[in-house]
């Protein structure tokens, strides 16, 4: 007879390697064509939650080679129609290099001045996500109040300072300058932003984000929610966050879109 536990503890041992391994390149266009690839998945899947708003939400992602430059979806297509042959790719200037249509001057604005001051971030994340936008009304950072919230403790900052639609690129100087070093963005009556060196990194940070906004509000119009004492909120942080753990959590996402919907490599 098979002691108590024994099953269990042979699975954990004989568990096979993770299933998925951060790719390398051989050549720039390799790399290039695999960034394109997950950009238009990571929009696809904005588009499966539904994080779309009429022709408001962008995703960029920075060009292997011309490093002053950024892919990003085309202005007024909806995130669930985007195809790795409609990206644009856009210089730090504004100027379209690649790709039939305009880009969102938001998404410019904003990126733009991303990619100029943090030369780190390989991609960024926006969109009017219902419970991201209801959230930043509030002019509040997040509470460590779930195991999940915990990725972006002490890891995001409140960009307190709207102004209208962000037209400007000194605007996304200006957000830049407010997010520092870290990864995530809550910009006061607008939305949320998330940045990483992958593409999936900054979509997972934003999903996840999205839905700690939710889990607050909900716990909020129910009670009092508890809370975790700093120590915690911290070691929780330290064991979920960082560029692979962001990176590895959203494979499970890319794998799905990827699955479901194959012509978005098109």
């Amino acid at each position: 007879m098979t002691e108590p536990g024994t099953r269990n503890n042979q699975a954990i041992r004989s568990k096979k390697p993770i299933p998925y391994v951060i790719p390398t390149f051989e050549d720039v266009e390799s790399e290039r064509r695999h960034r394109k690839e997950r950009l238009a998945a990571a929009l696809r899947i904005f588009g499966r939650f539904g994080f779309s708003e009429g022709v408001a939400g962008h995703i960029t992602v920075r060009d292997p080679e011309h490093k002053d430059c950024f892919w990003a979806n085309p202005f007024g297509t909806p995130f669930s129609h985007i195809r790795v042959s409609d990206l644009l790719l856009v210089s730090h200037t504004g100027e379209i290099l690649h790709g039939e249509y305009a880009v969102n001057q938001a998404a410019f604005a904003i990126h733009s001045g991303l990619h100029m001051a943090r030369p780190d971030v390989i991609a960024s994340a926006h969109s009017h996500s219902l419970y991201g936008k209801t959230w930043s009304s509030l002019g509040r950072l997040l509470d460590p109040i779930t195991q999940d919230a915990c990725v972006v403790y002490e890891d995001h900052v409140l960009f307190d300072d709207y102004t209208g639609v962000v037209n400007d690129p000194e605007e996304g100087k200006r957000i830049a300058y407010a997010l520092g070093d870290r990864s995530a963005a809550i910009l006061r009556n607008h939305g949320l932003l998330t940045v990483g060196r992958s593409v999936d990194a900054a979509t997972w940070l934003f999903v996840t984000m999205e839905r700690s906004c939710q889990a607050q509000l909900l716990a909020e119009a129910a009670g009092t929610p508890i809370v975790m004492d700093d120590e915690t909120a911290a070691l929780t942080h330290k064991k979920l966050s960082g560029d692979f753990a962001s990176w590895f959590s959203a494979q499970p996402m890319f794998d799905q879109i990827l699955r479901d919907q194959p012509d978005l490599l098109d």
